[in-house]
């Protein structure tokens, strides 16, 4: 009588263990950083609306003199009255549990530079040093060119915009 041996062995199983324990080593540092960057997009979009009143007020010279910003300003995502007369909107409210907070958004202008900054809510490992800053640079021809800063750049674990 011959008898064959059916299943795995126990150190099959070990190997396979440590397998898997190696990808999860590696996959759940990586998947809270991609939920990071999810979580913070919501700030990141929330710049667009005042961006594109900005490039538009530039555009058709409402916001313009000469080759510099005329005083249009948002402080706690309030826009002051010329800022409102050149078309900058106000912003929303937004839940508590968001990132996004209305009242850490300011558009500060000086000569050809807009500097548009978003303070996030400190909420779901997301801190308040996360801010979203976007500096824009007038052109000749009346076009903005943004460059993206901000503490979500210089994060120890990576960028999360």
């Amino acid at each position: 009588m011959q008898h064959t041996q059916k299943g795995f062995t126990l150190i099959e199983l070990m190997i396979v263990v440590a397998i898997i324990g190696i990808l999860a080593a590696v996959a759940v540092p990586a998947y809270q950083s991609y939920t990071l960057k999810a979580r913070f997009s919501e700030v990141v979009v929330a710049s667009s609306p005042i961006k594109l009143a900005v490039e538009i007020c530039a555009q058709n010279g409402s916001c313009v003199a000469g080759a510099n910003f005329t005083a249009i300003s948002v402080a706690a995502g309030v826009p002051d009255a010329a800022a409102l007369a050149a078309g900058i909107p106000g912003i929303a409210t937004s839940a508590p549990t968001s990132p996004f907070d209305p009242a850490g958004v300011t558009l500060a202008v000086a000569g050809g530079t807009a500097t548009l900054t978003l303070t996030p809510r400190a909420v779901n490992g997301i801190n308040a040093v996360d801010t979203y800053q976007m500096t824009g640079t007038l052109g000749a021809d009346g076009k903005i060119s943004w460059v993206k800063g901000g503490g979500c750049l210089t994060r120890a674990a990576g960028a999360i915009c």
